[in-house]
């Protein structure tokens, strides 16, 4: 029979301070957002942004794929998919190669050594179809320079028409917002100016409707009072317009030093989250204004530099499990070939193929590395490098698609049978970072839902994006 040493009185008081300081901390971290992520931001200059933009650098981007990588050969190899080096090198080979995968079943495909590269190119095609951009931001930052006062207003003006116009049509991409200039001393004013005449009109057009999952870029944050600061502007905007309460969110760029480490040797991105009462729902990684900052000159400048790796980390020790998401930077080497024009020779051809090949190539290499990393999504500057985007990404999720799927259903079928204290599994953000492989994985295309569903996983509980929900909805049935 077992015996005990604590009296009932004196151990429920421990465990009541205990249980006040976990919830504390679980109200502090909350665990990842299961909210779908995209996989990249697009950032376009406002003066270029137009209602069906979206759609027409989606015809770019496959107009790209095509003339470049006419075939899954092509483009493995361009890019460096896992198998493309026993790939065959002469044309009629390739034909054969493509001919004969294409007159595969499902099934027969699976098996072949091919299947990864064929299935990502194909993946990639229809992804330009149907979804080229996931989220754009209307830059009135560095893609949109220093311009007249004037000519900034107006076209702040012009951009949220437009934007309104996109959200009548349906011809916006399913994330979008905008980049205002930073809050720094010279530039605060410009920024709040254009910030007011963005909301104000669209708001206007709109009667306060927002687009889904609208958010507004602050870049080159050094202190928690830029945050504030636009905080109290969209409460003021808010109050003084038909948007509601609340509505607005932010996000913020880390792009000095001084973001990862301040003057007192700490980290003060939770300082920055926590200005933002609530508001800030993403960070970004701005490369080459953070190299920069690190005195790193400009031929090195780049998204594998060291100083990066380290700033990604110490952005994902700030800021993990706080719900908070993350994105990497870009690579600014666009893959364009120098020679322009309808007539060109064979030659010229050629060379621009070798041109956008290097750039995928370098491109996907720093995507697959922030994938490795963790950071899920990351920049575009031009719709030619969507190719290489959703090639990295997809290749990534199908190479450990088997392996997951087994883990998330061995996970789930223990999870059930376990013993549930007060509905908490203990390791329920293992599940949870299991089941966000598939979210992030099938909301990306990257996976159909047939793929999710291979894990034992229905329809509801997938939709659901909640483990401790799928557990829960398990034990009730039970």
């Amino acid at each position: 029979m077992a015996t005990f040493s604590i009296p009932t009185k004196e151990k429920e008081n421990i465990l009541n301070e205990l249980g006040t300081a976990n919830k504390a901390f679980q109200l502090l971290y909350p665990g990842d957002k299961p909210d779908r992520q995209p996989v990249h931001t697009v950032y376009g200059g406002a003066d270029l942004f137009k209602s069906n933009s979206a759609e027409k650098m989606g015809r770019v981007a496959l107009t790209t794929l095509l003339n470049n990588a006419p075939d899954f050969v092509s483009f493995a190899k361009a890019i460096g998919i896992k198998g493309f080096r026993k790939m065959p090198v002469e044309y009629n080979d390739i034909q054969d190669l493509v001919e004969k995968m294409d007159d595969f079943t499902p099934e027969e495909r699976k098996e072949h050594k091919y299947w990864l590269p064929y299935t990502v190119y194909h993946k990639v095609i229809k992804k330009l179809e149907t979804e080229a951009i996931e989220d754009f931001r209307i830059d009135f930052e560095d893609g949109f320079g220093n311009r007249s006062w004037e000519e900034e207003d107006a076209i702040a003006v012009q951009a949220a028409t437009e934007c309104a116009k996109g959200m009548k049509k349906k011809s916006l991409p399913p994330f979008i917002g905008i980049r205002i200039k930073p809050f720094t001393e010279d530039l605060k004013e410009r920024g709040t100016r254009t910030l007011d005449i963005f909301l104000t009109t669209l708001s206007s057009l709109t009667k306060g409707k927002l687009p889904s999952n609208f958010v507004v870029m602050l870049p080159k944050v050094s202190i928690p009072e830029q945050v504030s600061a636009l905080v109290k502007l969209f409460e003021v905007i808010e109050a003084n317009t038909e948007i509601p309460s609340g509505t607005l969110k932010m996000e913020m760029m880390v792009e000095t030093t001084q973001s990862i480490v301040n003057i007192d040797g700490k980290n003060p991105l939770r300082q920055f989250v926590d200005a933002s009462k609530g508001r800030m729902i993403a960070t970004a990684f701005g490369t080459y204004d953070y190299t920069a900052s690190c005195n790193i000159t400009a031929k090195y400048q780049d998204m594998g530099h060291d100083v990066c790796d380290f700033a990604h980390h110490f952005m994902k020790v700030a800021l993990g499990s706080t719900g908070v998401w993350l994105s990497d930077g870009a690579t600014n080497i666009m893959p364009i070939g120098p020679h322009r024009g309808e007539s060109l020779s064979i030659e010229q051809e050629e060379e621009n193929k070798k041109v956008v090949r290097r750039s995928w190539k370098k491109a996907y290499e720093h995507t697959r590395h922030s994938l490795y990393k963790g950071m899920y999504q990351g920049w575009d500057l031009h719709p030619a490098q969507f190719p290489m985007r959703y090639a990295a990404v997809y290749a990534f999720f199908l190479e450990s698609y088997d392996e997951a799927a087994k883990r998330l259903k061995a996970f789930v079928d223990k999870a059930a049978r376990a013993t549930l204290t007060d509905d908490v599994f203990d390791d329920a953000a293992t599940g949870q970072g299991l089941l966000n492989y598939f979210l992030r994985a099938l909301n990306c295309g990257a996976i159909s839902v047939d793929d999710a569903l291979a894990t034992g996983l229905t329809i509801e509980e997938i939709h659901s994006r909640s483990f401790l929900k799928i557990l829960e909805g398990r034990r009730k049935k039970a």
